[in-house]
């Protein structure tokens, strides 16, 4: 039977050139994310993937990913979920709302996912990947910077829970990728420029090179890779 990795947020973007990596690696997937329309048209050009509707935001939701992965051993969880809520004003309690979305968003999701499914993960072998982001190292995001640098600690906990058991857990952050929804028509020809001249390289990162970072950890060269905060920004942010 092939190895099975669960993905969040894995219909478009970086979790579905996450889902076709995998799926080229020899995994059979589940595709879990809160519209199904894109999960399913990912999904249908994928040899054993599988699909689960489902707001990571609400614990009970946890259910319907549980009875899609049954009895099976899950290999790798992919917590890819998460976004950037823009602020509408400058009332406070608009503001602590802004904050508890964006923290239920961006961490919650990981942490209802990766619980919920711990019983299930191969030991030893078993892998975990959060994602956070450039915002959480050099800020500029106010609650999403944040909410993404509250997962870098989780991680380690996690790493120190879980390594005697064989089981590594890491956090990649990525830069500037393009390609994917996070803008959601909000980028201007002026910003991704900024962007883009903010990297050594001089381009926008691809969701394809997200995924092969994903593709090196889950993978028999990344067993010996646990507690890291991985970078792939171009060189916007250095050593961190």
């Amino acid at each position: 039977m092939k190895p099975l990795a669960v993905i969040s947020g894995g219909g478009t973007g970086i979790g579905a050139a996450i889902a076709r990596t995998l799926s080229a690696e020899g995994f059979d997937l589940l595709l879990v994310g809160r519209r199904p329309e894109p999960l399913a048209e990912t999904a249908s050009t994928l040899e054993g993937a599988a699909t689960v509707a489902a707001d990571l935001r609400d614990p009970s939701a946890a259910a319907s990913v549980l009875a899609a992965v049954g009895e099976r051993e899950v290999a790798a969880i992919v917590n890819n979920a998460g976004g950037y809520l823009g602020r509408a004003d400058d009332e406070l309690p608009t503001i602590a709302q802004q904050w508890r979305d964006t923290f239920d968003t961006n961490v919650l999701t990981a942490v209802v996912l990766t619980e919920a499914l711990l019983p299930r993960l191969a030991r030893p072998g078993g892998r975990v990947i959060l994602f956070s982001s450039i915002a959480a190292q050099r800020g500029g995001g106010g609650p999403y910077s944040a909410a993404k640098a509250a997962l870098h600690g989780w991680a380690l906990d996690l790493a120190v829970q879980l390594g005697p058991e064989g089981v590594t857990a890491n956090v990649i952050s990525p830069g500037f990728v393009e390609d994917t929804e996070f803008f959601a028509g909000r980028m201007t020809e002026q910003g991704y420029a900024s962007r883009v001249g903010a990297t050594l390289v001089g381009r926008a990162g691809k969701p394809d090179e997200i995924a092969q970072t994903v593709r090196w950890l889950v993978g028999p060269s990344g067993g010996y890779v646990t507690g890291q905060i991985i970078n792939v920004n171009g060189g916007s942010v250095l050593g961190r």
